[in-house]
């Protein structure tokens, strides 16, 4: 990977987006729910005031969902990715089976 995020910070790229049945993409962002991403780099955690590290919780390779609109967009190479704080991440799928 060509980004390394620092502290609590998590790298995503998105997952699909979805089709009407019409064959209308809808971009995650157009509706109200939240979006799903795949991790491809995470930070080593943040810093407490006593000086301990607190491991990010996700992991390269977890798809997770996140609060719309959040993070900062970024191209890498012709990748298409976004750099989210950890508190932006709502959920870590376990299985493929949950719709969102």
């Amino acid at each position: 990977m060509d980004i390394r995020p620092l502290a609590d910070k998590v790298v995503v790229e998105v997952v699909e987006e979805e089709k009407t049945a019409s064959g209308i993409v809808l971009p995650d962002v157009a509706k109200d729910k939240p979006q799903k991403a795949k991790v491809v780099a995470v930070g080593a955690g943040r810093w407490l005031a006593n000086g301990q590290r607190v491991p990010v919780e996700v992991a390269v390779d977890d798809v997770v969902l996140f609060t719309p609109g959040a993070g900062t967009k970024l191209k890498v190479g012709d990748r298409a990715l976004l750099v989210l704080n950890e508190m932006d991440l709502v959920a870590v799928l376990e299985t493929a089976n949950v719709a969102v």
